[in-house]
């Protein structure tokens, strides 16, 4: 259902049952998928690509353009996976030269005054928190969940199921498996409670926590570490997965556990 009060130019291409509601503003270059909702006042601009039954709420803009001054208005799109929610006032920017492409993957909850900036790449399953704040070219693994008013600098990573507390500034990259908080911000400890709602054993639960023991709490650099628990630890694809992440780390690791900061702020 489109709303005779909604704005959709031609040329955009809808799926079917997408319903628009009132004073919602669809740019001609734009393709929606079927069953996906446009809340009034929402704003879909040229270069948005949105999946199948997501949701895009008041007054939020996907495809705006870059705030990015290297922009020089080459053609760049805004993607957005199926069962995606963008909850009022987000904004997700296209891409520049840089990439070519904004990316929010499926089944993501972009909530209340969110911004993803130009050429991010945001994982599936993840959750970001009322306020969040991504630079230009940030990528976000899968099941990620950064909490409230965090801000992520220009080509941060943040690695698949990790958690980030409220509030946090975010200038260097975040491992997988990783819980953090504090300022500036620090390995706080696995997070273990995540890892176990998302189907991770007991074991495999166990197992980066040991190895988390040597990377963030033995006190050796990021390398050694590294070396450690690659000849001492089992080869998983979970080892593995964080080792590559750390060794093609390019800002630098976030700071390893602090025991004289406090950890109970933190889920």
């Amino acid at each position: 259902m489109i709303s005779k009060l909604a704005y959709v130019a031609e040329g955009a291409k809808l799926g079917e049952n997408v319903t628009v509601e009132p004073f919602a503003c669809i740019s001609a270059d734009v393709e929606i998928g079927d069953g996906s909702w446009i809340g009034p006042g929402a704003v879909v601009l040229d270069g948005a690509r949105i999946g199948k039954n997501c949701k895009v709420h008041t007054s939020a803009v996907v495809a705006g353009l870059p705030q990015d001054l290297k922009f020089r208005g080459e053609y760049t799109t805004a993607v957005v996976g199926d069962g995606t929610t963008i909850r009022e006032c987000a904004t997700i920017n296209r891409g520049t030269a840089a990439k070519g492409v904004t990316v929010v993957g499926r089944n993501t909850l972009v909530m209340a005054y969110v911004h993803v900036g130009h050429d991010c790449v945001v994982g599936d399953n993840c959750v970001l928190v009322n306020r969040v704040s991504l630079a230009g070219e940030v990528e976000v693994g899968d099941w990620a969940i950064l909490g409230g008013h965090t801000a992520v600098h220009q080509f941060c990573r943040i690695g698949a199921h990790a958690m980030l507390s409220g509030g946090s500034l975010v200038s260097k990259d975040v491992p997988p498996f990783v819980k953090a908080a504090h300022d500036p911000l620090s390995f706080v400890g696995a997070n273990f409670i995540g890892l176990r709602r998302r189907g991770f054993t007991p074991e495999k639960v166990t197992e980066i926590q040991d190895m988390f023991r040597i990377l963030f709490q033995s006190g050796y650099g990021y390398s050694k570490a590294c070396d450690i628990v690659e000849s001492q630890m089992p080869q998983t694809p979970e080892r593995d997965e964080v080792l590559a992440f750390i060794r093609s780390s390019k800002r630098g690791i976030l700071k390893p556990y602090n025991p004289k900061k406090r950890n109970d702020d933190v889920e």
